[in-house]
């Protein structure tokens, strides 16, 4: 069949597949600063969908959809495999293990939480759980309550009969052993998606979901369309690397922040117009919530203070291009997180809506820069159409 450049148009979606994704997704371990297994799953769902995908030398993966111009300026999508998780720190005397986190997390909710422990011994994973010390109440009482809450608070229990560091040696733990924390998935006959690391797990499956759509449908998006699969995310290097130079367009699709002083819901996609780091930018934003206005896609807006993305690290690392950030809403964020299958489908439509779009300034944005008189701010956000002239604008002129 011959692939179509489409008027942007609702595309049938693959649900199934974005669920049998999601769940194995989440159960690839993949702590930051190990995630190779999970990006070879990555890379081969991209070959089965006839894309084929790089590695840079620092772990993320590079594939894309080829649009109809042959020169001009490309998008990007970027997500990240890699999750929060933990490192041995130290192995104790009593045969247990300190912790250090890896990405940034609260030791409130690794309290309980089974994991895998490995050591260079690519054949011997070690499981575990992590205990706060004072973990018995008939030995502690009320001390059990009142012990604080802190990565210096827990260790990890060895499910190995071993009581000391001559023990933990022998199993060939020692620190710098990677700690992944069991995700426990669920989906719910209610649609909800229980589990760890949906952040960005579910971004991850929703991507993948949306480029399935365009190849089934055999659409040719308006835009080459680049993914960027980064694996250092959660601890701040994100997409620092690995863009395309031509690349004018970058919409990251990460977590969005459902809790109390937030718009963010679990049942819709969520446009973040802004984080800790500052305001996304302005002709993008405004263009992805024409889309999802023009298409029926529920769609709410938000402002996250305590949050940075993989964009964050491209702007910051230099990328010349516009930058925004479409999210899933997630309750309990780098906790015991849930999401809804209905928000993960808006998302999905979303994607690829703004996958058969152009960009918002084709033109414009196909060089890194033009005259001033020329950008075509108007059309978004009106400035005097006499265009640039002497003196600062609104001051009237003397005479």
């Amino acid at each position: 069949m011959t692939a179509r450049t489409p008027v942007p148009a609702p595309l049938k979606l693959d649900m199934d597949y974005l669920q049998q994704v999601l769940i194995e997704l989440l159960e690839i371990p993949s702590p930051s600063g190990r995630t190779d297994h999970v990006q070879q799953y990555v890379g081969e769902r991209l070959f089965a969908l006839g894309i084929r995908s790089t590695l840079t030398r620092r772990g993320a993966l590079s594939a894309c959809l080829p649009g109809p111009r042959e020169t001009g300026a490309d998008r990007a999508i970027v997500v990240h495999t890699d999750t929060i998780g933990g490192m041995v720190k130290r192995l104790k005397e009593n045969g247990r293990l300190e912790l250090n986190q890896i990405g940034t997390h609260s030791a409130r909710f690794a309290e309980g939480a089974h994991v895998r422990i490995f050591t260079d011994d690519l054949d011997r994973v070690i499981t575990g759980q992590v205990l706060p010390l004072k973990a018995s109440g008939h030995r502690y009482n009320e001390g059990v309550d009142l012990q604080g809450i802190g990565w210096e608070q827990v260790e990890v229990r060895v499910d190995e009969p071993v009581h000391d560091i001559a023990g933990l040696r022998a199993l060939g733990i020692d620190a710098g052993d990677f700690v992944a924390f069991l995700p426990n998935p669920q989906i719910t006959p209610s649609g909800y998606v229980k589990s760890r690391h949906l952040d960005d797990k579910a971004g991850v499956a929703a991507v993948l979901t949306a480029f399935k759509a365009m190849v089934d449908a055999g659409v040719t998006p308006a835009v080459t369309a680049h993914l960027l699969v980064t694996v250092t995310e959660e601890i701040g290097h994100g997409a620092s690397h690995g863009l395309d130079p031509d690349v004018a367009e970058i919409v990251s699709v990460d977590a969005a922040v459902a809790a109390p002083g937030q718009q963010s819901r679990e049942d819709a996609a969520t446009l973040a117009m802004g984080d800790g780091v500052g305001p996304f930018d302005y002709h993008l934003t405004r263009n992805l919530a024409a889309i999802a206005r023009e298409h029926g896609v529920d769609l709410v807006r938000d402002v996250f203070e305590y949050y940075r993305s993989d964009v964050a690290a491209a702007v910051e690392a230099g990328a010349h291009a516009r930058v925004a950030l479409l999210g899933f809403g997630v309750d309990a964020t780098h906790g015991h997180e849930r999401t809804h299958i209905e928000g993960l489908r808006q998302l999905t439509q979303l994607l690829c809506l703004y996958l058969q779009s152009d960009l918002v300034f084709p033109e414009w944005d196909a060089e890194p820069e033009g005259i001033l008189a020329d950008f075509p701010s108007l059309a978004v956000q009106p400035a005097s159409e006499d265009g640039p002239r002497e003196g600062p604008i609104g001051i009237a002129d003397p005479s």
